[in-house]
């Protein structure tokens, strides 16, 4: 299935039976009266996660949705039947926008209610409602009230512990596939990856996360140029980010320098939140580096950048270097775990 992050659908909510107008008139009774019954409410359109989804590509085909209409009010007292209520599923991670406003409704992570976007119409009242000591045969009734009616914007932001950047051909793809099952296309030539992967690395039982892949970002991404920078909304989840270089085909540590400043300035034009998350340098492709270069690289990294972010050395299309890349990020993650804890733990004695 072809994935798709944006998506417009228009959501219309049942509108409101009407009260019923109605007399009462049955053999032997000396006396009637009113018995119009209420009408239904109309049924509400809401959003509910469905973790089998990974796209909105559905949205491309089915763009209105509508609940039920209620059921006008009948005689001997009778509510009519409230409407059906419309669910709409959407993958986990999607962001919910009304079009019109720009205001975001709701943010459709695990374990999230489900969402109310447009609520069904109030119901008409029967004229049983009106008859008072006064007026013994009210002629009044209610309509129902037509349901809301939205247009909505559909973003979906995948959700990944780690997410992998870079030039095109940094070897990212070839990471995600030499440390999980996930199976992007590999290719020697630019954007062969056109759309975000995930893969879930496992390292034994109980330790486990998801990794994602994006298309490579160019020069000028941050103003529209290349395809990155449309799918670095799914780094916005990531809790650490994984910046690929390709130090086998760079001259020298200028030429790795330069392609770093170009990533941290795309990432700072897009979202400086996003360039000031925690960020570790990996030097890809050192199978096609001598031990003596490799080590004058890292050497002269180290003088430039210092201890600012932590630098690996890996080889991704023959896993050298892969183990100790991904048990250091499965550490790195479990300690982020454990302050989360500690901290809701410290907040709770606090209270």
């Amino acid at each position: 299935m072809k994935f798709v992050d944006e998506a417009t659908i228009r959501v219309l909510a049942g509108k409101g039976g009407d009260g019923c107008l109605s007399f009462r008139r049955e053999k032997y009774v000396p006396r009637g009266g009113p018995d119009g019954g209420d009408g239904g409410d109309g049924g509400s359109i809401y959003l509910v996660v469905n973790e089998g989804l990974n796209t909105l590509a559905d949205f491309r085909y089915k763009r209105r949705f509508a609940a039920g209409n209620g059921r006008p009010g009948e005689g001997r007292n009778r509510s009519g039947a409230k409407g059906e209520d419309c669910m709409i599923r959407v993958p986990l991670g999607t962001l919910v926008y009304d079009q019109d406003t720009g205001e975001l409704l709701g943010d459709m992570v695990r374990d999230a209610a489900p969402l109310l976007v447009a609520r069904g119409g109030v119901h008409g009242l029967g004229n049983t409602r009106f008859k008072s000591s006064t007026n013994r045969a009210p002629r009044r009734i209610t309509k129902g009230t037509p349901g809301e009616e939205r247009q909505l914007r559909l973003e979906l932001r995948v959700l990944a512990d780690v997410g992998l950047l870079g030039l095109p051909n940094a070897g990212k793809s070839t990471l995600i596939r030499q440390v999980s099952r996930a199976r992007p296309r590999v290719a020697d030539y630019p954007f062969t990856t056109l759309y975000p992967h995930l893969g879930v690395v496992r390292l034994g039982e109980g330790q486990s996360f998801v990794i994602a892949d994006i298309p490579g970002l160019v020069e000028g991404a941050a103003e529209g140029a290349g395809l990155g920078v449309r799918f670095l909304r799914h780094l916005s989840r990531t809790r650490l980010l994984l910046h690929l270089v390709d130090a086998g085909a760079a001259v020298d540590a200028a030429e790795v320098e330069r392609q770093i400043a170009l990533i941290e300035g795309e990432l700072r034009g897009y979202d400086e939140n996003l360039e000031q998350r925690e960020r570790w340098l990996i030097l890809n492709k050192i199978d096609l580096m001598d031990e003596q270069r490799l080590a004058a690289l890292r050497r002269d990294l180290g003088e430039h950048r210092g201890e600012e972010r932590p630098l690996y050395a890996i080889s991704a299309a023959t896993g050298q270097g892969c183990p100790e890349l991904m048990a250091a990020v499965q550490q790195w993650l479990e300690g982020r775990n454990q302050d989360a804890s500690h901290e809701v733990s410290h907040d709770t004695v606090q209270e």
